[in-house]
């Protein structure tokens, strides 16, 4: 049996008196890619709060495994501009050892930047740092707000693939925020569709054509989505770009649904 890492019942929560995530049901098993979707001010943000305990609920109930490790990516670090710090020691204010630190930046494709300021990193450079410091506590259970952000469209393919890498290295479970719906569908195993109370949920080829997330979306949305699923028999580099193998010759192969 699948080990359930969190489990969200009917949970809610106010502010003034107004919902902002209402009567949400969810549960977050041990290898599970959920990626949540939905409007600005649909109650992401929130809801991942509530389940990193940052975020009380008005009403409802979180239950987490015992023991549970997370690994948390926020949507942006925000360092003060002028003070000085380096890869090395924002891993190492994570309190694991420096080892544990390299070894995560080398999974995450950015060891050699362990001397570079922090402040002179691309955008994707900055959230692999920010996943190999969540990788670096050996996590049960990754927490993403918005990984992709501020990373170009080749980037974010790769990133999204290096995720389901660890999801399946580590065996851990994912949850995703997420605004880039076509990326989203190819990297993920459910999506919820979430406007305060869960409109839809399911499997990516599915979701599209439920009534609700076209409420949601639009029809314009709805039938622009490009359901792809990689068949993994090539791998990107740091940048996004197709490593050639034999069987590829350089090409980026997906199933278009």
């Amino acid at each position: 049996m699948t080990e359930r890492l969190v489990q969200l019942k009917q949970l809610t929560v106010r502010f003034d008196d107004r919902p902002v995530v209402d009567s949400v049901n969810l549960t977050v098993c041990r290898g599970d890619i959920i990626t949540i979707i939905g409007p600005n001010g649909a109650g992401k943000t929130t809801l991942i709060k509530a389940v990193l305990g940052l975020q009380q609920a008005t009403s409802g109930q979180i239950s987490v495994t015992p023991g549970l490790v997370i690994g948390y990516v926020p949507q942006h670090l925000s360092l003060e501009a002028t003070l000085p710090l380096s890869v090395s020691r924002f891993m190492q204010l994570s309190g694991r050892s420096a080892k544990a630190c390299e070894t995560a930046l080398q999974r995450t494709g950015v060891a050699h930047l362990w001397n570079a300021s922090v402040h002179h990193l691309s955008g994707g450079e900055k959230q692999r740092l920010l996943l190999a410091r969540a990788l670096a506590r050996q996590p049960d259970l990754l927490v993403l707000d918005e990984p992709a952000q501020g990373v170009d469209i080749n980037g974010q393919a790769s990133l999204y693939e290096l995720i389901r890498q660890l999801r399946d290295e580590l065996h851990c479970g994912v949850i995703m925020i997420s605004h880039d719906l076509h990326l989203v569908m190819a990297a993920t195993d459910k999506v919820i569709c979430l406007n305060q109370h869960i409109c839809c949920s399911g499997h990516p080829a599915d979701i599209s054509h439920d009534p609700a997330f076209i409420e949601t979306f639009g029809h314009q949305v709805a039938e622009s989505l490009a359901v792809y699923h990689h068949r993994h028999n090539h791998s990107h580099n740091l940048h996004g770009d197709v490593v050639a193998t034999s069987e590829t010759h350089g090409a980026c192969d997906h199933e278009h649904h």
